[in-house]
């Protein structure tokens, strides 16, 4: 499920309290039409194709509902239709289809990929990355891996995206999966080549193609993925590692055709991954594949691995119970007993009194 639909604040209560807000508060009007502008470390609207770059990004004349329980996300990623707005959800445009975007954590301490920026004095603050201003305005921070990262589609399947041969940019839609037509727009960046000390843009270093290496540090070998088969058990945890990424990188990791999925994971130094995956209790035993996925580096290194059926367990106190102690039906029968030979006993002794008391011996 796309985490901008389902993230944590996204509560029905919290739909409730902004369909309150819509009629007893109107959004702060909108002086112009919303508008973004997007700058990196030295002041340039551009992203380097080969290595992770922080983008500044500052919007104004966005529509703010004051209290409100929704707001804003802020994403880089790509959509089908840059110079229109087919791709709005507003227009029909459905995430996966005619946009994608970076995945990140859905919490505010996430990696940067994607900020929810919350309306102001709205109860989803806490949950948030920013507060948009009462006017509309909001400056935030935006992580872009690179010119490739892996996206999902519609059906939760993990594609590429090359910026390289599409249009990139920064998105902001509606937070919750609340549409909001004045709060929809694309801010297309440009994509540089870097090399030792400069950038130059693709078109100027396009002559020079082989000169516009990446400046990461060399991986040697081809990226590899290994599983902890242990873990391999229908129901339980799957531990995996993997090898030779891009330091940095951003990497995803899938089961089979999508069956399960984790990411992203950012690779370390060396270009090293850990992570773990829960098997779903509804998958088959036997031979499954996981595959890693680098968003930089395009490696897609798989592994095919068995997965074990889930042991029974076997609830032996029961068994014991029954050798220890007989049956509740026992208890009854044995009641019942007590208290018929109690009866006897009281009924001779009222006898035996009857007969003192008439002087005759008792029958």
């Amino acid at each position: 499920m796309n985490p901008l639909l389902r993230r944590g604040a996204a509560s029905t209560a919290a739909l409730a309290v902004l369909g309150a807000t819509l009629v007893l508060g109107a959004p702060s009007p909108a002086t112009a039409a919303a508008r973004v502008t997007v700058t990196n470390g030295d002041g340039k609207a551009t992203v380097a194709i080969d290595r992770p770059t922080t983008l500044t990004v500052k919007g104004r004349g966005f529509q703010a509902v004051k209290g409100g329980a929704g707001g804003i996300y802020v994403a880089f990623g790509w959509v089908s239709d840059p110079d229109g707005g087919s791709w709005k959800p507003s227009q029909g445009g459905r995430t996966g289809d005619d946009y994608r975007y970076v995945p990140d954590a859905e919490s505010a301490d996430n990696e940067g990929h994607q900020r929810f920026l919350a309306f102001p004095g709205a109860q989803t603050e806490s949950s948030a990355n920013g507060t948009m201003s009462e006017s509309g305005a909001f400056t935030t921070t935006l992580s872009v891996p690179g010119a490739r990262f892996s996206a999902m589609d519609r059906s939760g399947r993990s594609v590429e995206v090359d910026c390289t041969k599409a249009t990139c940019g920064v998105i902001t839609i509606g937070a919750h999966g609340i549409k909001s037509p004045p709060n929809e727009t694309f801010t297309p960046v440009r994509f540089t080549a870097s090399s030792a000390g400069s950038t130059k843009s693709q078109a100027e270093a396009a002559p020079k193609a082989a000169a516009a290496t990446p400046t990461a540090p060399a991986v040697k070998g081809k990226a590899t993925v290994a599983v902890d088969r242990a873990t391999a058990v229908v129901g339980r945890v799957l531990t995996f590692t993997g090898a030779r990424f891009q330091p940095g990188e951003q990497v995803v990791a899938t089961l089979d055709d999508g069956v399960a999925a984790v990411g992203p994971l950012a690779a370390g130094q060396s270009g090293e991954v850990a992570g773990v995956l829960q098997l779903p209790a509804t998958i088959e035993p036997g031979t499954h594949v996981l595959r890693l996925t680098g968003a930089a580096s395009g490696a897609a290194p798989e592994v095919a691995f068995p997965i074990a059926a889930a042991t029974p367990v076997v609830d032996a106190t029961a068994a014991e119970s029954s050798d220890e102690a007989p049956p509740p039906t026992a208890w009854v029968f044995l009641g019942f007993a007590a208290l018929l030979l109690l009866a006897a006993v009281l009924t001779a002794a009222a006898r035996v009194r009857r007969a003192r008391h008439s002087g005759r011996a008792p029958r």
